[in-house]
């Protein structure tokens, strides 16, 4: 095992592929070559990477070979995707454990396929007895209950959600997103929660939560929690997935239950934060994967908050 390692993030451009590169950067001691790639250059992400490359979509028939090239001129030792779109496409492609002989950082093929598609995501938490929202697929819903919320069956963010309220919007909607989910509407009276999740090869479980507020469709604001009842359904969830690797948990609390409505079988937005707390899912999933020892998990009690900011970079 070399004593650094050169790590290849696609995705680089985006919020999270710029915070792995800022986590990947602070650790000089393991990373001796951050690069990144994405679809332009025109993002802050080459001043945070060591290099920044410009590739093709995954769908584009040269994907394959201009990555390759990157891995094969930098040694590159491991690749971190970030972008949905090439996740899914790597999980297609089954490469989600290595690229062409290269190690890929990503979540186990069943928290993928359940993550990535949100009916599977009811359906998966039904079976197995865990709280979630009634969700159906948008034209089988004829239930006159108001609000509901549809959403992309296969996206995430915010973008994608519509709050429907009464028979004649849903009409509508049925018609211009047919293969959109229909989802109960949850109250954020008890607060929503956006959590880390982390299981390693061996079965051990690590969690972090944050009652969060959405700005922008983004975790804008959030506050470290302790909470056994959502730390107990995380763990239960992570055994469940056969997790191996990070995702990213979004729940409510509903009369004082949690009840999940979004697996993101991902990094997410708020890696960096979670980092800095001392929750370090990216060291501890390359330190898995490489079957190296993985540090202890030490909460920073210093920090209990976080704020997304934005920053300015001028060349």
């Amino acid at each position: 095992m070399k004593d650094k390692l050169k790590v290849l993030v696609t995705g680089c451009g985006g919020d999270i592929g710029q915070s792995i590169g800022k986590i990947l950067k602070s650790k000089p001691e393991l990373f001796t070559l951050v690069i990144g790639a994405d679809l332009h250059q025109d993002h802050a992400g080459i001043f945070i990477f060591d290099k920044c490359y410009t590739v093709p979509r995954c769908n584009v028939d040269s994907y394959h070979l201009e990555v390759l090239t990157i891995i094969k001129q930098n040694d590159i030792d491991l690749v971190i995707p970030i972008s949905e779109p090439e996740l899914r496409h790597m999980e297609k492609q089954k490469y989600q454990d290595d690229f062409f002989g290269t190690p890929v950082i990503m979540a186990n093929q069943r928290s993928l396929n359940i993550g990535f598609d949100k009916k599977l995501t009811s359906d998966f938490l039904a079976h197995h007895e865990l709280p979630f929202p009634k969700t159906f697929c948008i034209t089988d819903y004829d239930i006159n209950n108001y609000p509901v919320l549809i959403k992309s069956r296969d996206g995430s963010g915010s973008k994608s959600i519509h709050v429907v309220n009464n028979n004649d919007e849903m009409t509508l909607y049925q018609k211009i997103f047919p293969n959109f989910i229909a989802q109960e509407f949850l109250n954020d009276e008890g607060g929503e929660f956006t959590c880390g999740l982390f299981r390693s090869t061996s079965g051990e479980v690590r969690d972090i939560i944050f009652k969060r507020k959405l700005i922008g469709g983004f975790s804008g604001f959030g506050s470290r929690e302790e909470h056994p009842a959502i730390s107990k359904l995380l763990h239960q969830l992570a055994v469940l997935l056969d997790l191996r690797g990070s995702i990213n948990v979004q729940l409510r609390l509903v009369n004082n239950e949690p009840v999940i409505f979004e697996i993101n079988p991902r990094f997410s937005s708020t890696v960096l934060f979670r980092h800095m707390m001392g929750f370090e899912d990216v060291i501890w999933s390359i330190q898995d994967k490489l079957e190296m020892s993985i540090d202890t998990y030490n909460i920073n009690h210093s920090i209990n908050k976080f704020y997304k900011g934005f920053s300015e970079y001028v060349n």
